[in-house]
């Protein structure tokens, strides 16, 4: 009985060491609680939980006949879609279709009307530009029901028409009874280039995510271990400035960290054979800047944490915001404007948008993003460079 008292008595005097270890560092405590209801209250109240509609352009030249009314079109088109323009010029909006400035493009053919006469279908072109299996599904899905929608429009007309217009007359006697349901049949063109599957597709935002993650964690612990192990008081004594310390850890995790993310890429390209359609040099200044920003992010949190606890507890905060918000699984466009603008103070962000759209693209759609990187790399090593000065300055 006695040596089962002292050992409850050891074992409460262990849980009573680790209690007393959290109360001493509030700051542990406070990022066990505060931050996780952070991210799901701000993502609770950012998430619409609806699709954007649509940007369409209807093609139809004059010769259709047909209504050029956007407003009518958008009346049938319903909520998925936004009718943007009716126009007769194909190529501008083709144009920025593949300048990705809208998602669909409805092309009527000008010789409609006397193929209706002539008792034949006419095939409408709806075309879209999407590398996400998923997103081009959709756009199919809906470019189907569209051109219902304008087949919809097209008879309406000819009965309108009917008592005045030869169409009218052929309507009840020579067209085939198909050919007047259904004047026209879509056909969906992705004018992408590429069309990974749905694994190929995430294969860049699962490497940004993941180098992300690995610079976060490489350096979260750095300073923190060497201020604890007494590591920072020969800093206080040695001629080193801060920014000397910093440079040190930023080139040798950098070194580190590019060497891991040339035998990543290599692994996608070679073995799963991810599409690789942009130039490799720029590949690979988007990586560095990518790695540049987490780095700092992680010698940031080491550099803020007062504790192994706390910079470990901080990493996955960050990891877990990065999947709610950086682009990974939702779309940045299903969220409120300001939660959509705010992801991008992850790096992650603006590397997942960069590295799709050059690897399965060959294209940068929003190169601006490259400026984003730079300049959250440079406000965290700024940041970093300052709290670590004052940690070394004065202990």
């Amino acid at each position: 009985m006695m040596s089962l008292l002292k050992s409850l008595t050891r074992i409460g005097s262990f849980a009573a060491k680790e209690l007393l270890e959290v109360v001493r560092r509030p700051g542990a405590f406070m990022s066990l609680v505060i931050g996780p209801f952070l991210i799901m209250a701000i993502f609770g109240m950012g998430y619409s939980g609806y699709r954007r509609p649509l940007d369409t352009v209807l093609v139809l030249p004059p010769q259709t006949g047909i209504s050029r009314d956007p407003a009518t079109y958008q009346r049938l088109a319903g909520p998925a879609i936004h009718v943007v323009a009716v126009t007769a010029d194909a190529n501008a909006a083709l144009a920025e279709l593949r300048a990705q400035q809208i998602d669909l493009v409805v092309i009527a053919p000008p010789d409609l009307r006397q193929r209706l006469r002539a008792g034949q279908q006419s095939d409408i072109e709806v075309e879209y530009n999407e590398t996400d299996p998923v997103r081009a599904g959709n756009a199919s899905v809906l470019a189907t029901q569209l051109s219902d929608k304008v087949n919809q429009q097209i008879i309406q007309d000819v009965v309108l028409k009917g008592e005045q217009s030869p169409v009218g007359q052929a309507a009840g006697t020579s067209i085939p009874p198909n050919v007047v349901a259904q004047p026209t049949v879509g056909k969906p063109v992705n004018i992408a280039p590429t069309t990974p599957t749905l694994a190929l597709y995430f294969a860049p935002a699962v490497l940004a995510l993941i180098l992300q993650h690995m610079g976060v964690t490489l350096t979260a612990l750095s300073v923190v271990r060497e201020r604890l192990h007494g590591t920072m008081e020969l800093f206080r004594v040695s001629p080193a400035s801060p920014v000397e310390i910093l440079l040190g850890k930023y080139i040798g995790f950098g070194i580190l960290s590019g060497v891991i993310s040339l035998v990543t890429l290599g692994l996608m390209v070679l073995v799963l054979h991810v599409p690789d359609l942009g130039q490799a040099g720029l590949l690979a200044a988007i990586v560095a800047l990518l790695v540049f920003a987490s780095l700092g992010l992680g010698l940031l949190i080491s550099v803020v944490a007062d504790s192994e606890s706390q910079a470990v507890q901080l990493s996955l905060l960050v990891l877990l915001a990065s999947v709610f918000f950086g682009g990974l699984v939702l779309p940045l466009t299903e969220f409120q404007p300001i939660v959509g603008n705010a992801a991008y103070a992850l790096p992650v962000t603006s590397a997942i948008d960069l590295l799709q759209n050059w690897m399965l693209r060959g294209t940068l759609l929003r190169p601006w993003e490259l400026g984003v990187l730079v300049g959250l790399g440079a406000v965290l090593f700024v940041l970093t460079a300052l709290q670590l000065r004052r940690i070394v300055l004065k202990g």
